[in-house]
């Protein structure tokens, strides 16, 4: 089956840009600002960028683009035993992530049309927990389907179908071609807007800009604050590490599609710039609407703003209800923003599985697109009842925090030493930017030393007390069990042989002497 590929490369960049910007720019980044000194944590967060961000980037454009194929197939051309671990990424990010991703997309197209009415009242987060997602009381029960939810949760799937039905170029690039400039518009109408509003500058600047050099300050002498500015950093690394879409196999998949003649680490570097560029100026809205309806309504910031999705659908809905002209608009296009980014991340996660099972089956990719877009909505069903925060919560502390972490780990060193970095380096070298010889070094030493730290710190804050409280048999059943089934599935897809043929190496013959 002829492999198709990206029309341009403007389409690729895009692409990648729209895989990576999702929904965790808007709440998450801004949150994190917040807890870990404002303006001091873009230090960790930029060296973060460019020790492990950038690197890992350059590492699967190149792999991706060398061995034209998705992450099963291209570490099956590195080592047979590794196939699995191909399988596992985009299984994760399919199975595990989209799963309940789509929901809160979800979430934000019910908001868009509640935008026209302000239709959350004049207390948002009751409307949210009591109206919305009528939450039970506890992760134990589940109760009944929320029809609405579950019909937006419909249209996610069938929005994400109509994009990954066609092939690459048709599809995916042609949709972010018209999503991404929307998206960027959005985006800098809604700062423009909100830096004008009463209390929005000087929340910008008291709160996001100033910098707290103490939380990100491993020297100091007492060891309570040395240790909480070890966690400040390897949440900075965490943070650029899942903002970037790595560890998913969607950044592999998409390097697949790239021409011979590319330059790789440009491109990686114009990716993992931008991301992180649109996450600051992002941050820069959200601080300014939560500065906004802190002075409005004569409360202190620190009362004002709440993280995660209760930053989008509490926070934001009371403060649009306090603007004081062009309420409905400014609704619109903030959760229009949403809807926007959250499906531009989506479908890369849908696409990440669905070329990995054409490139091993050979199916039609309309068939196989179909397919894992009913079976999708079907698994998300359960995210859409009362109780399926919970759920939520739960599968996405565990997948992000060890799944996707074991991944990228297994990855550099399956790179760095099984195939040695120097094959991938030699091989993007040839077509553009130089990747420095560094770049061996970030991946075979101290990007894996990284994640195994992130590993520790999640493994230790586990073991010394239950995530959120949540009793040990619903994590069991929701954390663990739902990453055992991932990683089941990828060994029985892993098991399948593959068409010699697709196997072959592509590397040139001198660089067999730097295989182990």
């Amino acid at each position: 089956m002829e492999r198709s590929n990206w029309k341009s490369n403007v389409g690729f960049l895009l692409a990648s840009i729209g895989s990576a910007i999702g929904l965790g720019n808007v709440w998450r980044f801004s949150y994190m600002a917040h807890q870990y000194g404002g303006g001091a944590f873009l230090v960790p967060y930029i060296v973060a960028l460019f020790v492990a961000g950038i690197p890992i980037m350059i590492l699967e454009y190149g792999l991706g683009h060398k061995e034209k194929g998705s992450s099963p197939l291209s570490f099956a051309k590195v080592d047979p035993r590794f196939e699995w671990l191909g399988w596992w990424m985009p299984i994760v990010a399919m199975f595990g992530i989209m799963l309940y991703y789509s929901v809160i997309i979800g979430w934000c197209i019910n908001y868009l049309f509640y935008s026209f009415s302000l239709g959350w009242g004049a207390d948002p987060q009751s409307f949210f927990f009591k109206d919305f997602l009528q939450i039970t009381d506890s992760v134990a029960i589940l109760g009944g389907i929320r029809i609405p939810i579950l019909f937006s949760t419909m249209l996610v799937w069938i929005l994400c179908w109509l994009i990954c039905f066609r092939d690459i170029r048709h599809g995916i690039e042609k949709a972010s071609l018209i999503f991404m400039p929307i998206l960027f518009a959005l985006t800098l109408v809604i700062v423009i807007w909100t830096i004008f509003l009463e209390g929005a500058p000087d929340a910008i600047f008291n709160h996001y800009l100033h910098a707290d050099w103490s939380k990100i300050n491993l020297f100091a002498t007492d060891p309570l604050a040395r240790s909480e500015a070890g966690t400040v950093w390897a949440a900075a690394f965490g943070q650029i590490f899942f903002t970037l879409s790595l560890g998913f196999g969607i950044m592999i998949t998409y390097a697949s599609y790239l021409p011979k003649k590319t330059d790789i680490g440009k491109n990686a570097y114009i990716t993992c710039i931008v991301n992180c560029t649109y996450s600051l100026v992002a941050g820069i809205a959200v601080f300014g609407i939560v500065g906004f309806m802190a002075s409005n309504q004569g409360v202190p910031f620190e009362e004002a703003i709440k993280g995660g999705p209760q930053l989008a659908f509490v926070v934001y809905p009371k403060a649009i209800s306090l603007l004081p002209q062009f309420n409905v608009l400014f609704g619109l296009l903030f959760f229009l923003m949403l809807v926007i980014a959250g499906l531009t991340s989506g479908v890369s996660l849908i696409e990440a599985f669905t070329c990995s099972i054409t490139d091993k089956f050979d199916w039609p990719r309309q068939q196989v697109a179909t397919a894992v877009c009913i079976l999708g909505f079907l698994g998300s069903i359960i995210f859409t009842t009362r109780g399926g925060l919970y759920i939520l919560d739960i599968a996405d502390h565990f997948i992000t925090n060890y799944g996707l972490v074991a991944g990228g780990l297994l990855e550099c060193i399956l790179i760095g030493w099984i195939l040695k970095a120097s094959v991938v380096r030699n091989h993007i070298n040839r077509y553009g930017l130089g990747v420095a010889k560094v770049w061996e070094y970030f991946i075979k030493f101290s990007t894996p030393a990284i994640l195994i730290y992130l590993l520790y710190l999640s493994i230790s804050s586990d073991l010394a007390k239950n995530y959120s409280d949540y009793p040990t048999d619903q994590l069991i059943l929701y954390g663990i069990g739902w990453m055992l089934i991932c990683l089941t599935l990828a060994l029985i897809l892993a098991f399948r042989p593959w068409n010699p043929s697709k196997l072959k190496r592509r590397h040139r013959p001198e660089d067999d002497d730097l295989l182990v």
